[in-house]
């Protein structure tokens, strides 16, 4: 009996002294985790990076239970960690707002929102029907406040759907909808409208793909498959952006549809009638029944109102880097998308990269560390605290702070990454109301 006792007696102190060496286990792999969250946390506020720029996670720490599964959920890397045995945003700056987090949680702890509550974001009043204030004036994608593609596709066909349904009379037998943009939501909308057989005009302002052919990463991240109208499922978890327009190109050339590249809408004038008169940058004047804006938020490219400005060898994106061969280049910004077109071009071209600040912020750790390897080689010029004060035929004018004398340089090249302009004006003109929300929480429709 003393035998069994004692036996019993070792096999619990077994089970108990494992017990404690998982639980010990545990919670050193937990401060670890915790420490270098923090530190990363750290970083992220040292660089700009930790307050949110559009739609990101917003954890409730009060519900949070510490499974991980948001962390394990989200494709990006550091946009969320383990800080003292809960979630945490890292990284909120880099959030694409795909909303892999939102869909892990166990415990319905995040919530995706726009702004904070000290920064608010400027928005239009758009209802579940993605319908504005505006009878008859709609929104889709990411100047509503979701811009993950994913998002920006299901929401052009949805805006469509609801064109659809309402049953506007279209006595005058005017098109039945101007699509303005032609971007993931924009296309999407395009082939929706097609689907519907309603009449439609789709225009953008520069070529078929809209704002992600201007996103600083060559590679996409999608969650989840797509739907796309007239083709059906996408699953393109991890792909390239001219595989996503080659596959955008050829939906489209399939079902005989016309985008009007080159194009940009100057205003939208609403009728007596209910209808709209659409005016483009070239003086055409267009009538719809209905508009579908389908922008970014970024809308026009932010200009830095110098002379020679208008000039034809300035650019504001990167198209075809590798047609680009012994040239005298300026890039104008402190971003990722200048730091990457510099690099694109440097290799057969002579490029000089002008930066506002004294450090590139708000930017890719690995992208400064490639650019300041690329500039101690000799591959391009860095130079900080400067200003383009002039463009010329055949030359550049630029200031360094503190210096009296400007610097004229040979250039055959400029581009200029100095972000874009909300377009509240070209909305408040048609009408639509704009409110700036803090802290604002996005319902998916």
């Amino acid at each position: 009996m003393n035998d069994l006792l004692l036996e019993q007696l070792v096999i619990y102190g077994v089970v108990l002294m494992s017990c404690a060496l998982i639980i010990l286990f545990y919670l050193r792999k937990k401060g670890k985790d915790s420490k270098k969250t923090s530190r990363k946390v750290e970083i992220a506020k040292e660089e700009g990076l930790y307050e949110p720029m559009s739609l990101h996670p917003y954890i409730d720490t009060n519900v949070c239970i510490g499974s991980g599964a948001c962390v394990k959920a989200c494709p990006e890397k550091d946009i969320l960690g383990m800080l003292d045995g809960q979630a945490a945003v890292i990284n909120a700056s880099n959030c694409v707002g795909h909303g892999a987090c939102f869909h892990a949680c166990p415990v319905e702890a995040i919530t995706l929102r726009i702004g904070t509550e000290s920064r608010g974001v400027d928005l239009p009043h758009v209802n579940q029907n993605f319908e504005t204030n505006m009878k008859g004036i709609y929104i889709a994608g990411e100047l509503g406040g979701m811009g993950l593609i994913k998002n920006s596709v299901e929401q052009g066909q949805q805006a469509i759907d609801s064109i659809v349904k309402s049953n506007k009379p279209n006595e005058k037998k005017l098109t039945d909808v101007i699509i303005i943009g032609a971007g993931p939501a924009g296309i999407s909308a395009t082939l929706a409208a097609k689907k519907h057989k309603l009449t439609s005009l789709t225009l953008e302002q520069d070529s078929l793909g809209g704002t992600v052919f201007t996103f600083p990463r060559s590679k996409v991240v999608m969650t989840s498959p797509m739907d796309l109208p007239l083709h059906g499922k996408v699953k393109l978890f991890d792909t390239s952006k001219k595989e996503l327009l080659e596959l955008w190109q050829k939906v489209i050339a399939e079902n005989s549809i016309e985008i009007r590249e080159n194009t940009k809408v100057e205003h939208i004038t609403p009728q007596e009638d209910g209808s709209f008169k659409v005016v483009t940058g070239d003086g055409n004047e267009l009538f719809a029944n209905n508009v579908l804006i389908a922008i970014g938020r970024r809308g026009s490219p932010r200009k830095l109102g110098i002379p020679g400005e208008d000039s034809e060898k300035v650019a504001y994106r990167m198209l075809d880097p590798e047609l680009i061969e012994g040239k005298d280049i300026i890039v104008v910004g402190g971003g990722d998308s200048a730091m990457e077109a510099a690099m694109l071009m440097m290799d057969q071209n002579r490029v000089k990269i002008l930066v506002r600040s004294d450090a590139f912020t708000r930017s890719k750790p690995k992208n400064r560390e490639n650019i300041h390897k690329a500039a101690e080689e000799g591959k391009l010029e860095i130079v900080f605290n400067s200003s383009l004060v002039s463009i010329n035929e055949k030359s550049c004018i630029f200031k360094i702070e503190g210096e009296e004398d400007a610097h004229q340089v040979p250039n055959d090249l400029v581009y200029i990454f100095a972000g874009g302009l909300l377009p509240t004006a070209f909305l408040e003109k048609a009408g639509v109301q704009i409110t700036k929300r803090f802290g604002y929480i996005m319902k998916k429709h």
